[in-house]
């Protein structure tokens, strides 16, 4: 043991003996909670370094600050006292929550296994190298193979229309599978190894308890989120691969062939509406237009302008091709220190991709403001639950989608006005009706398949294609065979494990809250919808932001729209859609299993 994890254990210990008497939860749980907040800020510190600059250095300190988090929310210490508080009767609302919070925490890093949770982070920190240094190669029909960046394989799916040159993009996307076989293999067993030992069915279990749910309860709910989006993503399936087929001069097949797809993972279908070309609206601007335009969009519901260290400190914009730096390429939002140290990592271009991108990403980041607030304990400083989180981004993004706010920018000039039908076709194409079959179906059933049933790396890459046939109707360009592991393609899988259910939740939350703000106080058309300087807007959102995780969700979410979490506001958003597509399709076969 480290002379630096004796230390943390030293005081964890005395911290836990000086807190230990009848009656004084609150002493341990404050003391707790700054030892918390100063661990937090250094790991999540030195993890921001590691993303933004890959190289083995910055791994190795990341490394070191993530196991003295671990040594001091893992010690068995702590935990012993943690299961002896959540044993008590007279806790306060308040005090269980925040114990339980806690509680959860230490399960990832249980103390109790400690060569177990070191050898977890180091292989993190290794899978997080191979995913964000692999050096993609790109061998086009006739042409010699060059690098490519993430980015260029996604532009070039947007553009190219040849069908055997899109194989070969997409089939490029998916290399870096094999190299990532075995660190996902040996980061499911040690994932799983740790959440059981602290009482888990597995690390799915974990991950599915900060709702306040087991994993059978999780799956029920995507599964009857998926039978109720079914009729209109059938209708929208058989459209679109009608559509697909005539662009390639082909008979519409039953599944939609992968690489016919703008998306390497088909979780949204851009470029597809071709009266719609929402890259043409910010093509002229500049990829800080972008960030700053997000930003006003947040002062001018009467939030307060991003802190100067948010531009100081964020790393927003895509490197140039001849950049000696490596950095992820995932959007992500960060909270350093759990107060005023808010940040956001992206790879912003002038495309209408980003420009939704950064109004979400900065919904994470005005969600932190929100309820960093003396009286929200550090370890609370969260979401109701991680779907509100994203779902408060996501709303945002809807809300930049909407035509009035992009005429209020300028994007969108009084004379353009876009086809109704189409502008909605394009929403349920990029957005839930889409992404919630990959979402809840594909990648939620390969996850939980993979941790609950401890599934081979052999059967990976099968069960993958099982299930994007079953809830996508989609299909590989050609067979792929258990060496190509196309499912760890997918950056979650390895950096935010176990939980893109949140995702998925994430929409359903937003079009509730939508359709009470567009009920309740602008009185409007849902699918008309103008937020741009609405401060009544902004104060319905920040009683929701500032509780963080002190309130039930359950209970927040009914009080804020009136009804418990349901589909039935998404499904009347896109109600006109599916009658126009039941039109368009009659006659036509819409199943595709």
């Amino acid at each position: 043991m480290s002379s630096r994890r004796t230390c943390l254990a030293v005081a964890a210990a005395i911290l836990v003996c000086a807190c230990s008497r009848a009656g004084a939860p609150d002493d341990f749980l404050t003391a707790y909670d700054e030892e918390y907040r100063r661990l937090w800020t250094d790991a999540e510190g030195a993890r921001w370094a590691a993303n933004t600059e890959v190289s083995d250095e910055n791994s190795r300190r990341r490394i070191a600050a993530e196991q003295a988090f671990a040594a001091y929310t893992g010690d068995p210490a702590v935990i012993e006292r943690l299961r002896a508080l959540l044993a008590r009767d007279d806790l306060t609302d308040r005090q269980r929550r925040q114990a339980g919070a806690a509680w959860r925490i230490a399960a990832h890093n249980p103390g109790t296994m400690p060569e177990t949770v070191q050898r977890l982070i180091a292989a993190e920190a290794a899978q997080n190298d191979r995913l964000w240094g692999y050096a993609y190669t790109l061998s086009l029909p006739g042409r010699e193979p060059r690098g490519v960046t993430p980015n260029e394989i996604d532009a070039l799916l947007a553009e190219s229309r040849d069908v055997a040159e899109r194989r070969a993009i997409w089939e490029c996307a998916k290399d870096i599978g094999p190299t990532l076989r075995d660190g996902l293999a040996e980061l499911r067993t040690l994932r799983n190894e740790v959440a059981r030992g602290m009482g888990y069915s597995s690390f799915f279990g974990l991950e599915v308890a900060d709702y306040g749910l087991d994993s059978r309860e999780m799956m029920a709910f995507m599964d009857t989120l998926l039978i109720q989006v079914r009729p209109l993503y059938a209708q929208l399936h058989c459209w679109a691969r009608h559509t697909l087929a005539a662009r390639y001069g082909v008979p519409a097949p039953r599944r939609i062939p992968a690489h016919w797809i703008d998306n390497r993972w088909a979780q949204e279908w851009p470029g597809l509406v071709e009266d719609v070309d929402l890259d043409a609206l910010v093509a002229d601007r500049s990829a800080e237009w972008i960030v700053r335009q997000a930003e006003d969009f947040y002062v001018s519901l009467g939030m307060p302008a991003l802190p100067a260290t948010f531009w100081e400190r964020s790393d927003l914009y895509e490197l140039p091709t001849d950049s000696p730096r490596r950095k992820n390429a995932h959007a992500s939002a960060w909270h350093i220190d759990l107060d005023q140290d808010v940040r956001s990592l992206m790879n912003v271009t002038p495309n209408f991709s980003w420009f939704t991108t950064a109004h979400h990403e900065l919904g994470h980041v005005y969600y932190y403001l929100g309820y960093s607030r003396p009286d929200v304990p550090y370890v609370l400083r969260a979401g109701a639950n991680r779907a509100f989180h994203e779902g408060i981004g996501t709303l945002i993004e809807l809300a930049s989608n909407q035509t009035p706010y992009l005429r209020q920018t300028g994007l969108l000039t009084a004379d353009r006005s876009p086809d109704r039908t189409q502008w909605l076709l394009s929403q349920a194409l990029m957005g839930p009706i889409v992404f919630i079959p990959f979402a809840c179906g594909t990648m939620t059933h390969f996850e939980h398949d993979l941790y609950e049933e401890d599934l081979p790396p052999a059967e990976w890459n099968a069960r993958w294609w099982s299930y994007a046939a079953l809830h996508q109707g989609l299909e590989p360009p050609a067979p792929r065979g258990p060496s190509t592991c196309d499912a760890a393609t997918k950056s979650h899988l390895h950096d935010d494990p176990a939980q893109y259910y949140d995702y998925a939740l994430s929409n359903v939350i937003l079009h509730q809250l939508h359709d009470h703000i567009c009920r309740e106080i602008l009185q409007c058309d849902p699918r008309e919808a103008n937020y741009y300087g609405k401060r009544e807007i902004g104060a319905y959102l920040a009683a929701i932001l500032q509780p963080g995780a002190t309130r039930d969700w359950r209970q927040l979410l009914e009080e804020v729209t009136g009804e418990p979490l349901s589909a039935r506001a998404m499904l009347a958003y896109f109600a006109p859609l599916q009658s126009w597509l039941e039109a368009q399709n009659r006659g036509r076969d819409v199943t595709f299993d």
